[in-house]
């Protein structure tokens, strides 16, 4: 298992081709990525993560953790950025291993849920005109539900 909270951009070919290599018994890799994107009208400069250095990263832990123990995975990969990223840029990753597809698939969906409604990071879109904090979404709050 793997968590990184960073500020540095990092490459997703690398990252997958890293954490392929390291499965061994593994029949099936997940990987999900999430980049910003802007909005309709298309004034997103630039989104600002913060995040709670050392109590991210441990609540990043138990998630993968709970997706190790549920679905019998062979490793977890979690890449999430802070700073300040423009639209277009890597904001995320998850990689998910296992004996089976269904259960990579089900823990990265998870992991997914987890990340939007519940792991402890802080967005802030700065706007041609304005900046504002973006609120939580009721929809990752029900998503996370199913699990």
């Amino acid at each position: 298992m793997e968590i990184s909270v960073q500020e540095a951009p990092f490459n997703l070919a690398d990252e997958i081709n890293r954490f392929t290599g390291r499965q061994k018994n593994m029949g099936a890799i997940v990987t999900f990525s999430g980049i910003v994107r802007n909005n309709a009208l298309g004034d997103i400069q630039a989104m600002e993560i913060e995040y709670y250095p050392g109590m991210t990263e441990s609540v990043l832990g138990e998630a993968a953790n709970r997706s190790i123990e549920r679905w019998s995975l062979g490793d977890v990969l979690i890449i999430h950025r802070y700073g300040q990223l423009c639209p277009g840029e890597l904001i995320m990753m998850i990689a998910t291993a296992a004996a089976h597809r269904r259960d990579a698939f089900n823990a990265a969906d998870y992991l997914m849920d987890f990340l939007k409604s519940r792991a402890p990071f802080w967005k802030k879109e700065c706007k041609t005109d304005r900046t504002i904090w973006v609120e939580a979404k009721s929809k990752d709050e029900v998503d996370l539900k199913r699990w």
